[in-house]
């Protein structure tokens, strides 16, 4: 066959669709700019917080552009009620997060891993406590502690979000047992290596990553709830609570400053959790 007997049954062979320009679907170009628009939507309110950090205002309102700034960034901590509000915030949720990861991740791993009487019945509360309501579950913490005599502040704040961010950490962890591979640990046995050596060098590096996700998910639940905070604070102000207290008078752009570092030290967090999974692989 010559050179251009190929070329010619290659023209008339047909194309396959999607291959080129030509073989593209009409309105192929629609889901993309869909998705780009819903992504563009999702992240204004963000986009607005970083830029108004950056706004030169004199008022007491930062919602129209004054100019460029740095000035906020300098005086972040020039607010002490807003300072004290940002650390019970992340105190709190540094607390949560240890402890909630803990607790779910044994009980991931027992539900992920096992088969034990009350097993469904744990599962269907879990997944009941993730549906319910957030003012349900605060409604009932603060019902609890009042009939407990238990005085609100910052230890039945630390209580209710436990109890609100292990069923996440458990599902999470859970999933990531369910597909182990239980043969390793048998093999780790055989070897001669205890329960806890299993444990700490077989077990735990296999849902590391669960564990992670669970944990990154609890602190930005922590940190950011408002609703079964505000019913179970008493005195303490979390940094939501400060921001909602005084948003009728004026939210200071420290607020924003604030939130774009959060934001920015959540992402940080969750580029450091993706890449370290994918050096693990």
């Amino acid at each position: 066959m010559t050179v251009l007997e190929g070329q010619e049954e290659e023209e008339r062979a047909p194309q396959r669709p999607g291959r080129g320009r030509r073989g593209r679907r009409p309105g192929g170009w629609l889901l993309p700019i869909w998705s780009w628009l819903v992504i563009f939507w999702l992240s204004l309110p963000i986009i607005v917080m970083i830029i108004f950090g950056f706004n030169n205002t004199t008022g007491k309102f930062n919602i129209s552009w004054q100019g460029f700034t740095l000035r906020w960034y300098q005086q972040l901590f020039a607010i002490p009620d807003l300072t004290q509000s940002l650390e019970n915030s992340l105190t709190i949720a540094a607390i949560v997060t240890i402890i909630a990861t803990a607790l779910g991740t044994l009980l991931g791993l027992a539900l992920g891993r096992y088969r034990f009487r009350g097993s469904g019945s744990t599962n269907l509360i879990m997944f009941a406590n993730i549906a319910a309501p957030e003012v349900v579950l605060g409604a009932a913490l603060l019902s609890l502690f009042l009939l407990a005599g238990v005085p609100r502040g910052y230890l039945t704040i630390v209580i209710a979000q436990v109890m609100f961010c292990i069923p996440y950490v458990a599902v999470t962890v859970r999933a990531r047992a369910a597909s182990m591979d239980r043969s390793l640990e048998e093999a780790s046995r055989d070897l001669g290596a205890g329960a806890y050596t299993t444990f700490y060098k077989v077990t735990l590096p296999m849902i590391f990553p669960g564990v992670m996700a669970g944990a990154l998910l609890t602190f930005a639940l922590s940190i950011d709830d408002y609703i079964i905070t505000s019913f179970n604070a008493g005195s303490t102000v979390t940094f939501p609570l400060w921001v909602f207290g005084v948003s009728r008078l004026g939210v200071p752009p420290q607020v924003n400053v604030m939130g774009t570092l959060i934001f920015a030290f959540g992402v940080l967090l969750a580029v450091s959790g993706a890449v370290s999974n994918r050096r693990r692989k």
